[in-house]
């Protein structure tokens, strides 16, 4: 007795199981109805018929990583590189991918190597490198065109890897040897100019200073000079004025002629010291009227009242 309802249980809970279907987020199920399609379950509990229903396709609709496996592409300079990427697709229409081409990830990976070598033989090597944005920009509107029958959307293409030969990366080398010496001597030669022009510029700057200095020094001097005879000048005449007014006075006279007599009897002595030869004057004898000679030329000099 217990058998048979143990039976009808478990059918039961198998006709549940298979007519009840949860669909995780993120997440479409195509499906078919006696061979056909019949639709595309959304996330959530959804419910099928039993044996006339099933369950064709599942997709996931979140973003998806596919790995370009690496190639030898040839570019445009007749060159091997090997290449690899990384492409991120996802699928938009879950009907399209399971019914308009048998495997898409199939088709995006043999469509983004093919449109890669195109893209490469464009190229020299030097460019590959440079342009990578560009090849990129270029798989992904290529299998955008040929992708729209098949439900799925091309985000971006990356590439990973460029790996040009081993005879190509020592003449790579070299270049980027002879390059950095090239920028040394240029950033060498350019240092020894500017020390030539600041070294130019010193001196310059220095005679500059020098001469300017030497300008002023003659001006000083010269002020020194002139401001030195002019006071000479005014001392000799204050001495002038301060004589005649002395021999205004009472008594000049007599002084102005002692002092003639004075000054005639020294020199007349300096003269006999400097030479074994003396010529004495005819009137020497008459120094009263020297005297008196000179003194009538200072009365003549005097200015008149």
């Amino acid at each position: 007795m217990m058998t048979p309802l143990l039976v009808l249980l478990v059918l039961v809970v198998l006709t549940i199981l298979m007519t009840v279907k949860v669909i995780p987020q993120q997440s479409a199920y195509i499906m078919e109805r006696l061979g056909k399609f019949y639709a595309v379950l959304q996330p959530g509990i959804n419910f099928i018929i039993p044996f006339f229903d099933r369950i064709a396709y599942k997709y996931t609709l979140k973003e998806t990583a596919v790995d370009i496996p690496e190639q030898i592409c040839i570019t445009r300079d007749n060159v091997q590189v090997r290449m690899d990427g990384v492409i991120f697709i996802q699928v938009i229409d879950p009907k399209k991918a399971a019914y308009g081409i048998a495997d898409y990830t199939f088709a995006v990976i043999q469509l983004a190597q093919t449109t890669m070598r195109s893209e490469i033989g464009k190229l020299d090597l030097d460019k590959t490198f440079e342009e990578r944005m560009t090849i990129n920009r270029a798989v992904v509107q290529s299998i955008d065109d040929a992708a729209i029958g098949w439900g799925v959307k091309v985000l971006r293409y990356e590439i990973k890897n460029i790996t040009p030969p081993q005879s190509v990366l020592i003449a790579m080398e070299k270049q980027m040897q002879a390059e950095r010496e090239r920028r040394a001597v240029i950033l060498q030669s350019d240092g020894e100019k500017q020390a030539a022009i600041n070294v130019a510029e010193g001196q310059k700057q220095k005679a500059v200073l020098e001469s300017e200095g030497l300008r002023l020094r003659q001006i000083n001097e010269a002020e020194g000079e002139a401001a030195a005879l002019k006071s000479v000048a005014e001392a000799t005449a204050e001495s002038i004025r301060l004589v005649a007014a002395a021999i205004q006075t009472e008594g000049g006279m007599e002084a102005v002629q002692l002092k003639v007599a004075d000054n005639y009897v020294e020199q007349f002595g300096k003269l006999a010291k400097a030479g074994n030869t003396l010529i004495l004057p005819a009137n020497l004898a008459d120094m009263g009227s020297m005297i008196a000679a000179a003194v009538s030329i200072v009365k003549s000099s005097e200015p008149k009242k």
